[in-house]
């Protein structure tokens, strides 16, 4: 990741919570300790924001504590031609009339080139998701209430008499910020709370999930693999992921990235 890229991410990240710990940007940039604090110790200098023992905090206090994780842009460049294989494998789950749940994310956010010419129910807590399903297709959209959450182009609500509980799907397709034995997880409590809502709302759990993601970690669980119908990632997969994957009975789509490649598609 380029230092421009970096920094971007250090400043989002101390504008959205009061401090920041080093540890947490090494996970948010995929970059070593010594890098960050270099970057923090520049962006120091530069009065960007204000060092601290331990990590960084913003020159002005954020107005409200944002979500922990990297911005939709960043992610949106990382894995790209894995991600665009996966949500095309997503949408070929599905069938006209369905009703359907799609998480925000970036790879869940590919999807939508393909939903061009479906007609299905669907319902998402994504904002750019919801714009271009409006823009660009016949499908029915509803969206959940609440604050837009800018950095990562979500709508969350903290509240329990949101209109989720008023949705059924076949399916929740979503993304995942890391997966491993104990299940899929998440980096923010908000997020959990949320995401755990559309979980309970749809028969199935499918798991957008590129092979990078099985080598990455959180303290916070979603939910057991025994929850997860599918997943559906890319031929980077180790075998023993695949093996604990099988065992826990979870099916697995192998979505080709190079053939999508080949023939150009979106």
């Amino acid at each position: 990741m380029h230092e421009k890229e970096r920094h971007r991410i250090i400043l989002s990240a101390v504008q959205e919570r009061p401090v920041v710990t080093v540890a947490e940007l090494v996970e948010l940039t995929e970059s070593s300790e010594a890098t960050i604090r270099r970057d923090i110790a520049a962006l120091h200098v530069q009065k960007r924001l204000k060092r601290v023992r331990g990590g960084a905090e913003a020159l002005s206090p954020p107005q409200f504590v944002g979500l922990a994780g990297r911005p939709f842009s960043v992610n949106e460049t990382m894995n790209a031609r894995q991600k665009q294989a996966i949500a095309k494998a997503a949408v070929a789950l599905c069938d006209d009339g369905d009703s359907i749940i799609i998480n925000g994310g970036t790879t869940t956010f590919q999807m939508v080139h393909h939903l061009a010419n479906r007609r299905m129910q669907v319902f998402t807590n994504s904002f750019p998701i919801a714009e271009h399903l409006l823009k660009h297709s016949k499908n029915t959209v509803m969206v959940s209430g609440g604050a837009i959450y800018r950095e990562q182009n979500i709508i969350l609500s903290p509240f329990e008499n949101d209109v989720t509980r008023n949705f059924w799907a076949r399916r929740m397709f979503m993304g995942a910020q890391g997966l491993g034995p104990l299940g899929l997880m998440e980096t923010d409590p908000l997020l959990i709370q949320a995401e755990q809502k559309l979980i309970d709302q749809a028969d199935e759990l499918v798991v957008l999930a590129d092979s990078s993601k099985f080598t990455r970690r959180s303290s916070l669980i979603l939910c057991g693999l025994n929850r997860i119908a599918t997943v559906i990632t890319d031929s980077g997969m180790a075998a023993s992921d695949a093996r604990m994957l099988e065992e826990a009975g979870v099916s697995v789509i192998i979505a080709d990235a190079e053939a999508m490649e080949e023939t150009g598609s979106a």
